[in-house]
């Protein structure tokens, strides 16, 4: 069995979160209250507490691109990812990276795209073609 990641992060509305995680990104709700929701966020588990969320900013450098640093990512196989990426563009998502390739034609080459939910939250999400590229050097 492979292991599933647990990330709990301020969101500043639950409403809005639910309707971002929920519907945008079709991830199905767990557990909540009024201060917090769960969501298996593509087999993981994600906990939204309503705060104030974390200070991010452009700074980590990842081949030509200036990334959000702290942010959450996972990684998909291609063709989820590129599912995801259509539905993201058909609903105008607006992207900090929009979908593109990354190291093409190297070792590690993937997709990414990267976004923000509607607290300002960066998240990454990556395709693989082939998950023995995930660790490639």
């Amino acid at each position: 069995m492979k292991s599933a990641f647990h990330l709990a992060y301020h969101v500043t509305d639950l409403d809005e979160a639910r309707t971002f995680y929920g519907q945008i990104l079709r991830c199905k709700e767990g557990r909540s209250t009024d201060t917090w929701v769960d969501f298996d966020f593509f087999g993981h588990q994600i906990s939204l507490h309503k705060g104030t969320p974390f200070e991010t900013a452009n700074t980590g450098k990842v081949g030509e691109h200036m990334v959000p640093m702290p942010h959450l990512g996972v990684i998909l196989d291609m063709s989820t990812w590129k599912s995801l990426a259509s539905k993201l563009e058909a609903d105008d998502i607006e992207f900090v990276i929009k979908p593109t390739i990354r190291f093409e034609g190297e070792p590690g080459e993937q997709s990414t795209m990267f976004f923000r939910d509607p607290s300002g939250n960066p998240i990454e999400i990556k395709g693989f073609a082939d998950e023995s590229g995930i660790f490639a050097t």
